[in-house]
């Protein structure tokens, strides 16, 4: 008897080595591919418009694999390696994805010469947690003050020359001092949110600026644009009355009935408005409607009001403020209002924009203004200020750092061939294979940058024999160089992450012998959740 004998009827099953393992691994393969050209400071951008043909033109991994909504199943726990290496560490998704595609495809060629699966899993386990071990003694630098500018700057220069080559003296001390000047008292409560980016249509990257405070691009209501020392409420609901919660009929009988129809409504607004003005608010911000009654009384009383209809938005005024959010609409206690040095409406290139400027210990938000030609290129340029803020966030929690350029790559490829040649058994062959998948990516950094790789690989390997440890490539001047020279430093914990996943990933991938997909179920498709944190 089949095994489709005893399914239901449409199922699909596929077994052996040639049907279910060397059929993932060529989808594992396919998707390294096409990431793969995007790796590194020379990467190339994808086109990918997704299924709300919206555009997107980046060589961010995160973003790329996402928009692709992958649907192979090992493929797809590729995908979800990659999400985890964003939570983890903000940044290396890229890396995760090539190395566990070249993990997969030096597997492959040791099936096809015989070997068992369970014998490269078993050799790619030891040579994993021989690299974790092997990493800690290749840290070359520790960021022990995260108040320091010029360091932090340092670190996070190679997250930012890897998205906007060219850019990274211009945006590395930018984006340290936004880091930096919001940094509570105990680093460890950083917050990724509390650097924003407000992007304007116009000018170019260089025209960046930066300030403590939040900004929206939207125009104030009314005539008052600028607010100094101003005192802040934010409510979540709209300025208008409450509608009732059943239907009437009004008999109006005659004039004095028709004039006096809407006296309460407008006496109880001037008290509330009045309320508000006399508590010491002077910026009203709005989450909901304004009804034209209450704009009346909002410029008659002499305040200025801001509308923005996202809740994480709201959010953040609230963190550069001090404010406290109101569900309800009421005279706010001194308690719930925030304070702002000023609040002004601007014009920033034919944008207008509303600054909430707030120098104090009290604002939690520093907001980068970012210029740009296209929306493309202000979207690529806030995915590289989000991961260098990532690799903030990590240098805080582990403030050891490795030397870049693909020069720790090939010193743990040089280390681990030893151990390779000193196992006794099979599972030898998967340990030279996974110190020859190591070299994916500096061969990779050298062919986007248009070098001959063989060459390139070469010279590495003679350098680090000579004890030149810290030398990778230089894409700048397209020769092997001393990485620290460079000052190009990766993560510690953003590569120990992205070394574990890739490794965890392609040994589960080959653990699978039998793959049984049920019947899609029919009629119309189930509509996916979105991530509800996002803007």
């Amino acid at each position: 008897m089949s095994i489709q004998e005893f399914l239901k009827e449409g199922t699909r099953h596929y077994q052996g080595t040639e049907e279910a393992t060397l059929q993932n691994i060529g989808a594992c393969k396919e998707l390294s591919q096409v990431v793969r050209t995007s790796l590194g400071p020379n990467g190339m951008n994808k086109m990918v418009i997704n299924h709300l043909e919206k555009l997107f033109v980046t060589n961010d991994a995160a973003t790329i694999i996402k928009e692709l909504e992958v649907v192979h199943p090992a493929a797809k726990m590729i995908v979800l390696a990659s999400k985890q290496q964003e939570q983890e560490a903000g940044d290396g998704t890229n890396f995760v994805v090539v190395f566990a595609g070249e993990l997969l495809q030096q597997a492959e060629s040791l099936i096809r010469m015989g070997l068992h699966v369970s014998d490269i899993i078993s050799g790619y386990n030891k040579a994993g947690e021989k690299a974790l071990q092997l990493l800690q003694e290749l840290t070359v630098e520790t960021c022990n003050d995260v108040r320091d500018e010029a360091k932090v700057a340092k670190a996070i220069r190679a997250a930012i020359s890897s998205k906007q080559n060219g850019w990274e003296d211009v945006l590395a001390p930018i984006v340290a001092k936004a880091c930096v000047q919001i940094l509570p008292e105990n680093p460890r409560n950083f917050n990724v949110d509390s650097v924003r980016c407000c992007k304007v249509p116009g000018g170019g990257v260089g025209d960046i600026s930066l300030f403590k405070g939040f900004a929206i691009a939207r125009d104030a209501q009314g005539v008052i644009k600028k607010v100094k020392d101003a005192r802040v409420a934010v409510f979540a609901g709209g300025l208008e009355a409450a509608a009732t919660e059943t239907k009437g009929t009004v008999l109006l009988t005659n004039a004095d009935d028709l004039m006096n129809f809407n006296k309460g409504e407008e006496e109880q607004m001037e008290r509330l408005i009045k309320g508000i003005a006399d508590s010491g608010a002077t910026v009203l911000v709005s989450g909901g409607p304004v009804s034209p009654l209450a704009m009346h009384y909002v410029e008659r009383y002499g305040l200025m009001l801001l509308k923005e209809a996202s809740k994480f938005q709201l959010r953040r005024i609230c963190r550069a403020t001090g404010a406290t959010p109101l569900a309800r609409l009421g005279v706010p206690i001194a308690d719930e209002l925030g304070h702002c040095e000023e609040v002004t409406v601007e014009d920033v290139g034919s944008t207008l924009v509303a600054f909430f400027r707030n120098s104090s210990e009290r604002c939690q938000v520093s907001t980068l203004l970012i210029r740009g030609s296209t929306p493309n290129i202000m979207d690529d340029l806030e995915r590289c200020i989000d991961d260098a803020v990532n690799v903030f966030k990590g240098l805080i929690r582990d403030p050891r750092l490795l030397a870049g350029a693909g020069a720790s790559e090939i010193e743990l490829a040089r280390k681990l061939r030893p151990l390779g040649e000193n196992s006794p058994g099979l599972d030898q062959y998967a340990i030279k294979k996974f110190a020859e998948a190591l070299e994916i990516i500096p061969r990779t950094l050298a062919e986007n940058a248009g070098l001959n790789s063989t060459e390139i690989i070469s010279s590495l390997f003679a350098l680090h024999e000579q004890g030149n440890i810290h030398h990778g490539i230089n894409v700048e001047t397209f020769e092997v160089g001393s990485a620290l020279d460079m000052s190009v430093y990766d993560l510690y914990a953003t590569k120990y992450f992205a070394l574990k996943l890739a490794t965890e990933v392609a040994v589960t991938i080959l653990k699978v012998d039998q793959i049984i997909m049920a019947k899609p179920a029919e009629g119309p498709k189930v509509p996916q959740m979105g991530n509800r944190d996002e803007d």
